[in-house]
Formats: structure tokens, C-alpha cells, sequence
């Protein structure tokens, strides 16, 4: 599976978030490779668990944001934040008890960072851009 770049398109136009984006797409990078690559067992479970735990470190930045600038949407993009943390855990236990990870598990991952960054997190962007 190719590379997943980081451009403009997933810019939200706020700095700091954009960097938290571009360092997961890093890790999702990383991941991707140990996978294609065959790396040890030991190594993607470390990438994985980082991926999740860097993405549950930027998901509290952005509800952080979201409180200080109150915005209205706050509930619904939290629970979209829950959601995916869940089905990121679900993904891990997967591989847990499986050893593996597909082409698939790998798509699910890109689309489940991508598909966030060009939905919720462009309509928080747009909010932010006013409010800060």
C-alpha cells in the first residue's frame, strides 16, 4: 500500500492541529511500512499502540480547543472521537489475537484518519479560524 501524503487538502488552516495531523500521518506511514516490510510482531503491535495513543493525545488537544472556544458541536465531535478510538482498540484486539494485519485492516486505518480530518476536523478548522 502506498504512502499516505500529508497536503493542503488536510490542512483544517489551524497550525497546531495540522501538526498533530501531519504526525499521525507520519506514524500511519511507519505502520504501513513495518507492515508491507514483514517486521516483527512485537514492532507493529508498538507502532499500532503508538498510532492510538498519539491519536487519543490529539483528540484531547482538539476537545480542548473545542471547550476554550465553546464550540457548539463539542458533543457530537467527542462522541466521533470515542467512536473511532473504539474501533482502533477493536483493530488492535484484532491483531492481538490474529498476529496480523491486512491490506484491509491497513485501508480501514487510512480512511478512519483520513475520513475524520475531511469531515469533522474541516468544520472545527473553519470554527477555529474565527475564534482564535
Amino acid at each position: 500500500m502506498k504512502d499516505l501524503i500529508w497536503d493542503e487538502s488536510l490542512s483544517v488552516q489551524v497550525q497546531e492541529i495540522d501538526e498533530d495531523h501531519r504526525k499521525l500521518v507520519d506514524l500511519f506511514n511507519i505502520l504501513n511500512h513495518a507492515v508491507t516490510a514483514g517486521d516483527s510482531l512485537q514492532y507493529i503491535e508498538a507502532e499500532l499502540e503508538e498510532l492510538i495513543n498519539c491519536t487519543i493525545w490529539h483528540f484531547s488537544h482538539e476537545e480542548r480547543l473545542m471547550i476554550r472556544y465553546d464550540y457548539e458541536d463539542f458533543t457530537e465531535h467527542k462522541t466521533d472521537h470515542q467512536d473511532l478510538i473504539d474501533s482502533a482498540r477493536e483493530l488492535q484486539q484484532k491483531f492481538l489475537q490474529t498476529n496480523q494485519l491486512s491490506d484491509e485492516d491497513i485501508s480501514f486505518l487510512e480512511h478512519w484518519l483520513t475520513g475524520h480530518i475531511l469531515s469533522a476536523d474541516m468544520k472545527l478548522g473553519s470554527f477555529l479560524g474565527e475564534a482564535m
